[in-house]
């Protein structure tokens, strides 16, 4: 296996030298960093990265943790979070990907195992393991979730008005009773999308029956049984708010199922626009939720933060700060007028 020492043998160099250029040294001469990092390529060297760790004393570890890996967490949302990470991501990094109530001892969560934590966020009762975090040290960076914390740095999209825009367009559409389908119990996003759904309703004066209230938990089979349950309604609802597309692909189903026409007879919008929204028959209108670019953007602010501070910085001069991105109503085939 080739060494350091063997690229500073042929680039007539110390190891010293060596290891400080392939490091990013700014001690060493630019064109003597791309003279041994040529000679390190052809030479088609591999660094050890646990020997590397110990030097630096960096673990070369970012740790991206959901609220739960098995609910409530759609595998287009996990590849999106995870696609947007390695868009900002130096590959001398590993990513290890956790749920949080997948784990028992809070005192493994350490700088000795990450040098950086994301924390994909759909629950409040993820703030113990936040703050447990924020406490050991560990730059800290939490998504997706809105934090009332200025001194956590905190990625959202604001679900409340991409609903209420979505909603605003059905009943512009003509539509008047509109059903709404929760997403899981206790997850931020889920009462997020709700608020947004009743104050288009409120703005417009609107009502909203208890029978048109109903709840799933994010997975397309809750769409497909709480759809039918609004189907089987005396006067069903003309339009139904689904809080995830994986939902509305299920409600879809269901009315597909029972020969009921979507969108002459009833009419869907979905959440988030996963790459299957727009394959549906018809096309599925729904809300954007960038997750690669909440991800994307969130993974460049931990970078941020795991630099060391300068000689006139401390680590409480780098304030958390709350950066928005916004959602787009894609409008598609799946909302009538009427």
């Amino acid at each position: 296996m080739i060494t350091i020492k063997d690229i500073a043998r042929v680039a007539g160099v110390s190891h010293t030298t060596v290891s400080r250029a392939l490091n990013g040294s700014p001690l060493i001469k630019p064109e003597t960093r791309d003279k041994i990092e040529k000679i390190a390529a052809e030479m088609n060297y591999i660094p050890n990265v646990s020997a590397k760790s110990l030097v630096m004393k960096k673990t070369y570890t970012i740790g991206l943790f959901f609220s739960s890996i098995d609910q409530g967490t759609s595998a287009s949302f996990l590849v999106d979070a995870i696609k947007g990470i390695h868009h900002s991501l130096d590959e001398n990094y590993s990513l290890t990907v956790h749920g949080i109530d997948g784990i028992r001892h809070l005192e493994g969560i350490s700088p000795h195992r990450f040098d950086g934590i994301l924390v994909m966020s759909q629950s409040d009762a993820d703030n113990a393991f936040i703050y447990h975090v924020k406490k050991a040290g560990i730059p800290l960076v939490v998504l997706n979730r809105h934090l009332d914390d200025p001194g956590i740095a905190n990625v959202v999209a604001n679900d409340r008005e991409g609903v209420r825009e979505a909603i605003d367009y059905a009943i512009g559409r003509g539509h008047r009773r509109l059903a709404i389908m929760e997403g899981k119990a206790g997850f931020r996003s889920a009462a997020e999308r709700k608020q947004g759904f009743l104050e288009s309703l409120l703005a417009h004066g609107l009502s909203l029956p208890a029978e048109y209230q109903t709840v799933g938990d994010y997975s397309i089979d809750s769409g497909y049984r709480t759809m039918n349950s609004l189907l089987d309604l005396p006067e069903p609802p003309t339009l139904v708010f689904c809080a995830n597309d994986d939902m509305a692909i299920g409600a879809m189903n269901a009315c597909f199922a029972r020969g009921v026409s979507v969108p002459d007879q009833v009419s869907l919008i979905g959440f988030d626009d996963i790459v299957f929204a727009s394959y549906t028959n018809p096309a599925m209108t729904t809300i954007r939720k960038p997750v690669a670019d909440i991800s994307e953007l969130g993974t460049r602010k931990l970078i941020e933060l795991m630099k060391p501070p300068g000689p006139d910085q401390t680590d409480a001069d780098q304030p958390g700060e709350t950066l928005f991105v916004p959602t787009t109503l894609m409008i598609r085939q799946s909302v009538a007028g009427i």
